[in-house]
């Protein structure tokens, strides 16, 4: 053990001759560490909501997406696309074809999103955890389509999940203009049948907008055979997303980009992203207001400690120790508070997982879920560390100098 670490530690544990200092150390640590607890709570919580609207997503999107750069369509016939559905690593590979219809029922009509998917769709996503209804997810039987509809979009054509009467669809033929005299003449018209079930995401994304249904479907609808939109895999279990990503866009080029889930949600988990940031630069403002406690605790520690200064230096010891005294003093300070900081917040958010402490409503099913998410992240844990070390040790650099100069002269 050193020397000023030893005497630093002695200073910081032993009584002192006013017990105001005693005090302002025990609120300098009791400061830091509460925002070292609200740092790793509110982290976690942000964590947490991220992970739910991301496995809200997983029932709907693939973890892959394969989409052209250019365009909207591109043939399904592509040799780079051969390839890839003759690759080992692909557990289940579906071609999708996606565009905007309208559609009309009992004068009722709203715009949707057709998204016509191949038959193993079930096997690359989990659509079957989110159905309601009474029937089956199927897309089609002999020579009927199924439209299987978000529940949101259902409300709006106020209809239920097993309605009798089909939904009629409508898409304007491609390179044709609209004629004014018989606007249906330019629609493509085919008809969806109810297969006695719906979906509901819980994101308006998707239940307010989407309806499920036979590629064979989307393409007569759009009049794209032979085209796709979109391609969607799924790997074969333990291999790595983010590294059959790579080699995939590899094999690919430059005439595709693939898409993780996060990729394919962007503008949502950059918001959480940017709202997780501005709450981590807040709650290090308030953390580097808590530190000033540490500077007013050193300064009476110093002047109380004058005098010792004074003998340790007739005993030999050097300036730059004394300096090292005061500074271990200050960032013993800042590493208590930061390790009780974090085990305290740990500690509540535990509770919280287990427990669900702090609810968004008195009555349960009111919202998606009851109380407010957590998820731990180590990453989390280690910058906020990093964070309570670094302010506590920069806040204690200036008094300590200041001191050690005016001791010299």
């Amino acid at each position: 053990m050193s020397f000023p670490f030893y005497i630093a530690r002695r200073y910081l544990f032993s009584k002192k001759s006013h017990s105001a200092i005693n005090i302002i150390s025990g609120v300098s640590i009791s400061g830091i560490a509460i925002a070292t607890a609200a740092l790793i709570c509110i982290l976690s919580v942000f964590n947490g909501f991220e992970d739910m609207v991301a496995q809200l997503f997983t029932a709907f999107d693939p973890p892959l997406k394969i989409l052209p750069t250019e365009g909207k369509y591109m043939a399904a016939d592509e040799p780079e696309l051969e390839a890839l559905r003759k690759n080992p690593n692909i557990a289940v590979y579906t071609e999708v074809v996606e565009d905007n219809a309208l559609l009309l029922i009992n004068n009722r009509q709203a715009m949707a999103t057709i998204k016509g998917v191949d038959d193993n769709f079930t096997s690359l996503t989990r659509i079957e955890d989110i159905l309601y209804g009474d029937g089956t997810f199927q897309l089609h039987a002999d020579i009927l389509d199924y439209g299987i509809a978000g529940t949101g979009l259902l409300q709006q054509l106020s209809l239920p999940v097993n309605f009798s009467e089909p939904i009629q669809v409508f898409a304007p033929r491609s390179g044709e203009r609209i004629d004014m005299t018989d606007p249906r003449e330019s629609f493509t018209q085919e008809e969806l049948f109810s297969p006695n079930v719906g979906f509901m995401v819980k994101q308006g994304k998707y239940d307010n907008h989407y309806v499920l249904t036979s590629i064979s479907f989307a393409r007569r609808l759009f009049e794209r055979q032979g085209y796709v939109t979109a391609v969607e895999l799924k790997l074969k279990p333990g291999l790595t997303t983010s590294a059959e990503k790579r080699n995939i866009a590899q094999k690919l080029g430059s005439r595709y980009q693939v898409l993780d889930r996060y990729e394919q949600q962007e503008g949502t988990f950059k918001i959480m992203k940017i709202e997780k940031l501005i709450s981590y630069i807040f709650l290090t403002f308030i953390l580097l207001i808590a530190s000033f406690n540490i500077i007013g605790s050193l300064s009476m520690l110093m002047i109380e400690k004058k005098q010792d200064a004074i003998t340790l230096r007739s005993l030999g010891a050097t300036p730059r120790q004394i300096t090292a005294i005061f500074m271990l003093e200050g960032r013993l300070i800042s590493l208590l508070g930061a390790v009780i900081g974090i085990a305290v917040g740990l500690t509540l958010c535990l509770l919280q997982q287990h427990y669900g402490l702090i609810r968004f409503g008195s009555q349960e099913g009111t919202y998606i879920i009851d109380s407010y998410p957590v998820s731990v992240h180590t990453t989390d844990i280690l910058l906020t560390f990093l964070t309570v070390i670094l302010t506590g040790f920069l806040s204690v650099w200036y008094p300590v100098k200041s001191f050690t100069q005016k001791m010299e002269n």
